[in-house]
């Protein structure tokens, strides 16, 4: 790809898109009008209804006798006008005054063997039908009244010889005038019983306060910062991604199908450039427009917020930051998907057809981050879209975990990566780039092949499905045991998905897999980095950057399974990952990684294998040992060898912590390892490093030919 023809495609269509000026509305004018403007109109419109609603006073219906002291302790209360019989029926006044017409039974009383803390496993109760009830709804529903009181026959007589009356308040939760009515009617009759009580603690000589016992007094922790954050965190992620993907949705039609429309995409397909070079710069360029977007969006909000707020409630800068970065991988995904489907558009009307089938479902999964219930888990976190929506929601809020902020922006990556993959290969197809019609089958290159090894996107592609079925399966085995799951997840998301590819798709598991017998020297490298490579990187790298001591005793205690016996854990966690990751990262994904040189594939396998483990903390181990993994592969032409390093290198962590011998039992309890213990483990990797550079490849399969020190496939 030369970056030259690159430039100038990005140039070109960057000048013929800023130059409309429907994308500098997009960019400039919308952002800077739309969240002032919607700030403004909402703060007026609920602070005007909210004031006005306080002035009014509500209207409450009375449908029975109240108590003389009653009544007059009720009509004293501020803005509580009472109506007697307002809205009711003939019928239902004629049941309540001959009482006719009792109080509904009460609900069953919690269980007192209960936590008070706990959940309460019955169902909501519900008023069951009746012609009270009926008549109420109707006439709050008139809106004839706020709310209606009903005084039960009994509630004088009860208070007159010191019992217990009942009364019932009925009004609509869903109008706030009704709910307003409710609050003011239920406090006045609290105060109201209030006073009832103490002078019944006079009449008794009972001190004040006898029949309450105590006051229970709550205190809101929330700050103002995490209130304001639940507001903005409900309706803002929504907002920016709908905006970003309004950044990408018209210029990915207009550098595709409106190109089309205008002949100038045939024109460049006859111009000296590749398809690669092409898909590059019309990507860069909706990607760039659709990223000035976001930026445009996330300033306007903070320059709202900042100035609508009181000083008190102002929300941190490095939240706004940290969402603009979070859009980052959103804006990666719309840009390469919009691109693609808008390729298969003849016009711009068509192209606006065919995205709209993915637009919506993105916007929803944006829009149901305002449900309150709709937070940052492990199952949202690998929900594209909606996993970066409920993380800026949990940043507004402050709760975003290191490791669910980890898998999110993992799982961001690689759906941007998928799409990405996507792209490219629509692109390669001419006959679509002028306007032909293929099959999905075709376009995706899904045809079974005869041999050879998987091309790179074949490889990352396959990663991210294996990586996706890896998280979502492991969450459904959760609730299995520590041993299981292991076993489960290695064999059954790693291992299973390896071979039905490969032997899906044709290819030869020779080449694709590394299953070729290596040298004598290839093995006794990897045996002596096997030995020593887990004291030299955790002697370094976790020295230079050590995990939380939290982590890691609950790693140790999960690698244990749980007190299975040293046999079983030793398979589990040593030889199972040892097949089935290498077969995967050193097999099926290095082998489509190669073709772009040794290099590319080591570093590339190994960035995966460290974020497939999950955790921000075992990330640089990992990738370490990745590394070393990677060389051993390339050296020998083999998996094999990093298999046998994988296995000895698990297996030593696991039979120290099984065995906790006295002359390492501070190492592992925790503490770092000794600076000779480090060198010398150095040195002996050093060693096995050496003997590695000295194998020999395997023989090539027939029909491969030897190039950079191991056999590659067509």
């Amino acid at each position: 790809m030369r970056l030259a023809i690159v430039w100038t495609i990005l140039r070109k269509e960057l000048v013929e898109s800023l130059r409309d000026r429907r994308t500098l509305v997009r960019l400039v004018l919308v952002p800077l009008l739309l969240y002032p403007l919607f700030a403004l109109a909402m703060s007026k419109l609920v602070g005007s209804e909210a004031a006005a609603r306080e002035a009014r006073s509500s209207r409450i219906a009375v449908w029975g006798e109240l108590a003389e002291d009653l009544s007059t302790r009720l009509s004293s209360a501020a803005k509580l006008e009472l109506v007697p019989w307002a809205g009711a029926p003939p019928e239902v006044r004629e049941g309540l005054l001959s009482g006719a017409l009792a109080p509904p039974a009460d609900p069953p009383p919690r269980a007192e063997e209960e936590a008070p803390g706990a959940e309460d496993p019955r169902p909501r109760w519900i008023e069951p039908d009746n012609p009270v009830l009926a008549a109420a709804r109707a006439a709050v529903s008139a809106r004839e009244v706020d709310a209606v009181l009903v005084p039960w026959p009994s509630l004088g007589a009860e208070l007159g010889r010191g019992g217990k009356g009942a009364v019932a308040i009925y009004f609509d939760s869903v109008r706030a005038d009704s709910a307003t009515a409710e609050a003011r009617l239920a406090a006045a009759l609290r105060r109201a019983r209030g006073a009832i009580v103490a002078e019944r603690e006079a009449a008794r000589g009972l001190p004040e306060g006898f029949s309450i016992a105590y006051d229970v007094v709550p205190r809101d922790v929330a700050e103002d910062s995490r209130k304001v954050g639940q507001i903005l965190g409900s309706m803002m992620p929504m907002m920016l991604i709908l905006m970003s993907l309004l950044g990408s949705f018209l210029p990915a039609i207009d550098l595709t199908a409106g190109e089309k429309e205008r002949g100038t995409m045939q024109t460049l397909l006859c111009a000296p450039v590749r398809s690669i070079e092409i898909i590059s710069g019309k990507f860069l360029a909706v990607w760039i427009i659709s990223l000035l977007t976001a930026l445009g969006n996330v300033v306007s909000l903070s320059l709202t917020v900042s100035r609508m707020l009181p000083d008190v409630m102002v929300v941190d800068p490095w939240i706004f930051a940290l969402t603009f970065a979070l859009l980052v991988p959103v804006t990666l995904l719309f840009s390469a998907l919009f691109l693609a489907l808008a390729v298969f558009a003849k016009d711009f009307k068509d192209g606006q057809n065919a995205l709209m089938p993915a637009y919506l479902p993105l916007s929803l999964l944006a829009g149901i981050t305002a449900l309150p219930v709709v937070e940052l888990n492990p199952w949202t976190a690998y929900a594209p879209v909606l996993n970066i929506a409920v993380l800026i929601k949990a940043l507004f809020v402050g709760e975003a975990p290191v490791d669910l902020l980890f898998t999110a922006l993992l799982s961001s990556a690689l759906y941007a990566c998928l799409a990405l993959l996507f792209a490219a290969r629509v692109f390669e197809r001419e006959n679509v780039l002028l306007g032909g019609q293929e099959s999905a089958r075709a376009v995706l290159g899904l045809r079974r092949r005869a041999g050879g090894a998987p091309s790179a996107g074949f490889s990352l592609a396959a990663f991210a499905g294996v990586q996706v079925l890896f998280f979502y399966g492991s969450l459904l085995i959760a609730r299995a045991s520590v041993a299981v799951q292991l076993a489960v997840s290695q064999v059954g998301f790693f291992l299973a998905p390896t071979l039905a590819l490969v032997a899906g798709f044709g290819y030869s598991p020779r080449a694709t897999l590394g299953l070729r017998r290596p040298s004598v020297r290839g093995l006794a490298g990897a045996l002596l980095l096997g030995a020593s490579a887990w004291a030299a990187i955790g002697g370094t790298v976790l020295r230079w950057f050590p995990p939380p001591e939290p982590f890691v005793r609950e790693l140790g205690e999960l690698v244990l399974l749980g007190g299975q016996p040293y046999l079983v854990v030793l398979l589990l966690v040593a030889v199972t990952p040892a097949v089935c990751e290498e077969l995967l990262f050193r097999g099926l994904v290095y082998a489509g990684l190669r073709r772009a040189g040794p290099a590319v594939a080591i570093g590339v396998s190994a960035l995966l294998f460290g974020l497939a483990h999950g955790s921000v903390y075992r990330l640089l181990p990992t990738l370490s040992l990745g590394l070393v993994l990677g060389y051993a592969r390339h050296r020998t032409g083999s998996v094999l060898p990093g298999a046998l390093l994988h296995a000895l290198n698990n297996g030593l962590a696991v039979s120290l912590l099984y065995f906790k011998p006295p002359s390492v039992q501070g190492i592992v309890e925790g503490e770092l390892l000794p600076w000779s213990v480090t060198a010398a483990a150095a040195v002996v990797s050093l060693a096995g490093l050496l003997l590695l550079r000295s194998a020999s490849p395997g023989a090539p399969e027939e029909g491969e030919h030897r190039g950079d020190g191991e056999p590659r496939g067509p």
